[in-house]
This record gives C-alpha cells, sequence and structure tokens, in this order.
C-alpha cells in the first residue's frame, strides 16, 4: 500500500482496520510486505457465465451489484484470493476492485481471453503472437496495476496441453512472459509477480516448469498447477499428492494450485484442502484456488446462479468448504522447508523432458509499447475508490442451502484502500524483461552446446527489487513531511 508517513503511523494506532498489505514473493513463497508473514493463497476461480460466454462490454469485475454479492459470499467462505480468467479492459472495475480491496481480497488474473487477438493459439503460436495481441495483454497489465490487491498475472492456461503443443508454444510462452516484465519494468510503479498456469501432465509436469523458470530473460516469478487427482475421501499418498509434493520439491519458486477440486465424487469433502494447508505441502506449495464459484456446464460450482444471472443460491459444497477454510485458518511454512535457488543458465532445449524448451526466443512484436507504453489517456491505470462511494450491500437475492433468504448480505469493510496518487513510470529493475531481443545470449543452445548450471537466489533477486521499491518510496514520504 502506497501510504504517507504519517498515515503509517495513524494505521497503526487504530487496529480495527488495516491496510490492504502488498503481497512479495521471497525465495519459494509469498509474503504479506508489510507484516512479513507466509500468505498462502486460500481461493476460488471466478468466472461467472465461463470462459466461453466472456463478451466485450462486460466482465466479473464490471457489475458492482454483482460484485457485491458474491464479494459478500467470498467473505462467508473465508478466501484471500480469487483469480479471474477473462476481462475486458476497456471497461471500469475501480468499484469491485475497491470493495475486494476493502474486503481483504486479492486478484490473481489471466491477460488473456477467449476472443479473437486475445490469446495464444495451442499448434500454432505463431499465428497469435502479433503486436495487437501484445497490445491487449498491455492493456490489462496497464489498468489492473493501478490496484494494490492484484496479486499476479499470470500470462497463459493450459496451453501446453493438446498433444503437439508441448513442442511449439513453451518458447512463445517465455517471449510472452519477457514481454510483459519489459512492459511492467518501463511503465509500472512496483512488480508485480508473472507466472503460468499448468495443465498438470506427469510428462512434462517438471520439465516445463524447469524451462519456464531459468535463465536471465523471460524467466516466470511462480508456477501455478490445475490438479484434479484427489478424488472424494482418499489420502495423500493414495491421492498421489506426495509424488506431487516430491516432484518439485528442489523447485525454486513459489507453486500453488490455480485450480483444484474433482468432482467425479459427490458430495465433494475437500479433503485435499485439508491437506494443502498442512505442514506435509506447504513448505513447496502456497495454497491453492478452488474450481469453482459459480455452477456452470462442467457442474464444479459451489453457488448456482439464476437463469437471468442475478441471484444466487448457496450449494451444500459451499458450506463443506467453508468449514475446511475456517479449520485451515493458519498455515505455516514447516521448519524444514528447504530454499533453492534458481537456475539462471538454460539447459539445452533436448534436456528438458517431453518439450521443446528452445532459448531462441521470437523477435517481441511489442517493442513499441514497451518502449513507449499503450495509448495515453484511452489506457489509465484503475484506482481505489472512497468507502462512501461502494456498494456493500447487493440487491441480488441469495439464498441459503435450506432456501431461505439471506437479509443481512453486507460486505465487512476488514482493510483500508486509502490510496496515494500512483506514480509515473515504470519501477525500472531487471525483472527478466526485454525490450525486444529474441536472443538469450547464456543458452546453451546459443554457445557452442557448453552448459551450466548458473544459479541466484530467487529470494534475493526479489526481495532487491522489492526493497529498492520501498526505499524510493519511504524517502519520497518523509520528503513531503
Amino acid at each position: 500500500m502506497r501510504l504517507s508517513v504519517l498515515a503509517v503511523a495513524m494505521a497503526m494506532s487504530a487496529s480495527v482496520v488495516s491496510a490492504i498489505d502488498l503481497i512479495e514473493i521471497k525465495g519459494r513463497h509469498f509474503y504479506n510486505k508489510a507484516t512479513g508473514d507466509p500468505f498462502f493463497i486460500k481461493g476460488v476461480d471466478y468466472q461467472p457465465g465461463g470462459s466461453s460466454g466472456f463478451k466485450t462490454g462486460a466482465d466479473p469485475l464490471s457489475d458492482p451489484d454483482k460484485c457485491a454479492r458474491d464479494i459478500y459470499l467470498f467473505q462467508k467462505l473465508g478466501i484471500n484470493t480469487i483469480r479471474v480468467y477473462s476481462v475486458d479492459p476497456e471497461v471500469n472495475h475501480d468499484k469491485c476492485m475497491t470493495l475486494l480491496a476493502a474486503a481483504g481480497i486479492y486478484l490473481v488474473l489471466d491477460v488473456n481471453s477467449p476472443l479473437l487477438n486475445q490469446h495464444l493459439h495451442d499448434l500454432e503460436p505463431w499465428t497469435t503472437y502479433t503486436q495487437k495481441y501484445l497490445e491487449h495483454v498491455f492493456q490489462v497489465i496497464e489498468v489492473f496495476s493501478g490496484y494494490d490487491n492484484t496479486l499476479a498475472f499470470l500470462a497463459g492456461n493450459e496451453v501446453v496441453h493438446t498433444a503437439g503443443s508441448e513442442k511449439v508454444v513453451p518458447r512463445y510462452l517465455k517471449a510472452l512472459v519477457r514481454d510483459m516484465k519489459g512492459y511492467i519494468t518501463n511503465h509500472i510503479h512496483r512488480i508485480i509477480p508473472v507466472g503460468y498456469s499448468n495443465a498438470d501432465h506427469v510428462e512434462f509436469r517438471v520439465s516445463l516448469a524447469e524451462y519456464l523458470s531459468c535463465g536471465s530473460v523471460g524467466y516466470i516469478d511462480f508456477f501455478a498447477v490445475n490438479s484434479y487427482q484427489w478424488c472424494g475421501k482418499n489420502t495423500f499418498s493414495g491421492s498421489g499428492y506426495d509424488v506431487l509434493v516430491n516432484d518439485y520439491g528442489n523447485y525454486s519458486l513459489p507453486i500453488f494450485f490455480s485450480e483444484y477440486g474433482c468432482n467425479l465424487v459427490r458430495p465433494r469433502i475437500f479433503q485435499e484442502t485439508e491437506a494443502l494447508f498442512s505442514d506435509k505441502m506447504t513448505g513447496v506449495f502456497s495454497g491453492g484456488l478452488i474450481y469453482e464459484f459459480t455452477n456452470e456446464t462442467a457442474n464444479y460450482g459451489i453457488v448456482q446462479m439464476s437463469t437471468n444471472g442475478k441471484d444466487a443460491t448457496i450449494l451444500p459444497e459451499f458450506d463443506t468448504l467453508q468449514k475446511v477454510h475456517a479449520a485451515a485458518s493458519s498455515p505455516k511454512i514447516p521448519s524444514g522447508a528447504t530454499e533453492n535457488p534458481r537456475i539462471t543458465k538454460c539447459q539445452p532445449k533436448s534436456y528438458y523432458w517431453n518439450i521443446t524448451g528452445d532459448s531462441d526466443l521470437p523477435d517481441t512484436l511489442g517493442a513499441s509499447f514497451i518502449k513507449d507504453g499503450v495509448t495515453k489517456g484511452k489506457w489509465v491505470k484503475g484506482k481505489f475508490l472512497e468507502e462512501k462511494d461502494l456498494t456493500l450491500s447487493t440487491t441480488s437475492t441469495i439464498k441459503d442451502t435450506a432456501g431461505k433468504e439471506v437479509t443481512d448480505k453486507k460486505v465487512k469493510v476488514v482493510a483500508s484502500i486509502k490510496q496515494d496518487p500512483i506514480p509515473s513510470g515504470g519501477h525500472g529493475l531487471n525483472t527478466g524483461g526485454g525490450v525486444g531481443e529474441g536472443y538469450v545470449p547464456d543458452s546453451p543452445d546459443n554457445n557452442n552446446g557448453t552448459s551450466g548450471n548458473n544459479t541466484d537466489s530467487a529470494a534475493g533477486s526479489v526481495q532487491f527489487a522489492f526493497g529498492t521499491v520501498l526505499a524510493g518510496a519511504l524517502a519520497a514520504a518523509l520528503a513531503t513531511l
């Protein structure tokens, strides 16, 4: 949160409401920047109407009344994060994002949508990796970077999935991450982590994670996994979660479930949620997002919307998950958890099992945007509103599992939404972004096959970046007193 020194002092003295704090990465976990406590993602995937129903002119974060309805339910569910798959950067999100922040809830946001020129094709990515596509990506980043509760951006979701995609998509994903980070460095005032959401294919579970995290250009800040392997009543080893934890045991970056919640056995009892926030997993995993909030055609939802999309009925699995979340209220990093350095030199492309891990990245088609930004004036960073401007209670009808109408539907304000003006320009630090260079100079594929295992501490590099930004902000605040 960008607060003046005086405001910080006032916030410390008034303990009823605390600021919505920034979340940072140190090593292989997320942390609350203000308190220093580990931050575990406890959330849901949120795209009412499903991705196939997405159209321009509206999105899940553009209707204040519907946001009030669902944020009330988010609080009831006991979550701290939502994931949204598709947004329209041309519509206003200030009210919904401010209300989320006031409720203490963060956003993990995909930068893609199913619409034309807004995603990468999984088998022919070169046909969709275009200037128009990158412009859309940068527009989303520009708008949502203004909100302190924007926790992270996802460069893609299961783009490596269809047979054959593992050979052609990885280098385009790495190029996209490079481009996103280049734009953030030059035009966004704070570091916002960039990652990827992976379909949990065992054949490239580890190799894709390793490839996307290596090198000095285009490396991700975290890796996310869509996992549905724990079904019904099971055990840590019987579900294969022990293998999952072991496979990522030596990984250097934060990992979380970007989707989870098998529905093959009903009703769901969410034993996997208990495991996810236990010491068996918290040394490696940083929580996860249940798939999904609203009930769509695949029948994963925990809330049923009316046919007009306005009213909501809580389903029994909502109550079950609420109880499981409450029982897992204070996850901790176990004392024996290890930290591993990030590999700063990529291996030859033949090294990465079952994928083509090519370090010769395509040249960016977004160099002009990375240098000059998206059109000024049209694309403006979002901002928090004052509490008096918020819709805290919805006009929608909400019914509980017994069919009884809920009367007290008011969102509880638990975090401060005071926000100083956003400084112009970018944070200016090298976090693996680029401005058009497709060539990766330290890749073995580009130096006659000479391999290396150069590493650095992900904790050190990312923490240094945050520390530099903090020092600048503190100096600026002191200068105003």
